[in-house]
């Protein structure tokens, strides 16, 4: 079974409509949708993580400009456009490493620049383009899902870090759709998912969704991993990515010690992602690393507190693993080396 859409636009009328997404805070105790209707709810959506992922934020991102353009009351297309500009302003803070986030509030408004319409008849262009964005990112998941799967041998066990399946997207996933892709070519395929600290996402969301798949998955604590692969136990690893630069791949915080494990231990390390995630005008140094708050690190969930009083902790969200230790990079269009990526995407250098 396949999870339904992890965000959808729910029309009401072609110029009106609202958005349902999964609030991934709940799982994977209670599944609840939430209904976001106005930009800056869709903003909190985002920053609190009830929505998260690369993608999915990249389709969050596009339906929230949509929601701007269905709240703004004015009536000249200049006066839509600084809405729009405003809107990006508000949704962009939220989250400063994820690319697509920036990727998806620029589309849209620059596809209001483009239309000469007035501004009633823009806000139903700029409505079924973000529903385009979310048909788009399900077609590309399944490309990367077909090419990714190509590089899984049958009877492999393969790690992987975070969340980077159907909940980090619109549909389907970007790591775990390379594990579907191949599990749909007929091959069998064991999970092996990192808990993921402080926020627990490969526990609490990789697990959920492949158990609702009935995918073979083993959670482990983060410091397993090392021991695993020494012992033979991980044959693959594939992780998603929040942004690619020209020099190293950003990911959930954690990636970049799988990495190093990996190449130590000669286990290929995958990457997989849509070219969205690909910014290749910046190197790594040149990209915030969102830190957030402490009390991710302190307790689990807000709920039991594990460190005392007055010990700070560090909460990088992200981190970058340097291009030598990518063993291939799969996007919706194939499987490349990260010279090879450097080469077919050269726009984007």
């Amino acid at each position: 079974m396949m999870l339904e859409r992890t965000i959808a636009w729910v029309d009401d009328t072609p110029y009106k409509g609202y958005v349902k997404l999964i609030d991934q805070t709940k799982l994977p105790l209670e599944f609840a949708m939430i209904d976001v209707k106005t930009c800056d709810r869709m903003a909190q959506a985002i920053k609190v993580m009830e929505i998260r992922g690369a993608p999915a934020i990249g389709a969050a991102a596009s339906m929230g400009m949509a929601l701007a353009a269905i709240e703004f009351k004015g009536s000249s297309k200049q006066d839509l456009i600084k809405a729009l500009e405003q809107a990006k302003k508000t949704l962009d803070s939220t989250r400063p490493t994820a690319v697509n986030l920036f990727w998806g509030t620029k589309r849209i408004l620059d596809k209001a620049k483009q239309l000469d319409l007035a501004p009633k008849e823009i806000v139903k262009e700029l409505i079924a383009e973000a529903k385009l964005v979310a048909e788009e990112d399900v077609e590309k998941n399944r490309s990367i899902g077909k090419h990714g799967g190509t590089l899984l041998n049958d009877g492999d066990t393969v790690l992987t870090h975070c969340n980077a399946g159907a909940l980090a997207c619109v549909g389907y996933g970007t790591a775990l759709g390379v594990i579907r892709g191949a599990i749909e070519a007929g091959k069998k395929i064991k999970v092996i998912s990192d808990e993921t600290r402080p926020r627990l996402q490969g526990a609490t969301l990789t697990c959920w969704e492949l158990k609702q798949d009935n995918i073979p998955v083993t959670q482990i604590a983060d410091n397993e991993a090392g021991l695993l692969m020494r012992l033979g136990k991980i044959q693959k690893i594939v992780v998603g990515a929040d942004r690619i630069t020209s020099d190293a791949v950003f990911n959930k915080i954690g990636t970049y010690q799988v990495a190093i494990m990996a190449n130590y231990h000669k286990v290929p390390f995958y990457v997989a992602a849509p070219v969205s995630t690909l910014d290749f005008e910046k190197k790594m140094k040149d990209v915030e690393i969102e830190q957030r708050d402490e009390w991710e690190v302190k307790t689990i969930f807000k709920k039991v507190q594990i460190s005392p009083d007055g010990v700070p902790a560090l909460n990088y969200a992200f981190d970058p693993t340097p291009m030598e230790l990518v063993t291939a990079i799969v996007t919706e269009d194939g499987v490349f080396t990260p010279k090879q990526l450097l080469k077919r995407y050269p726009f984007k250098k």
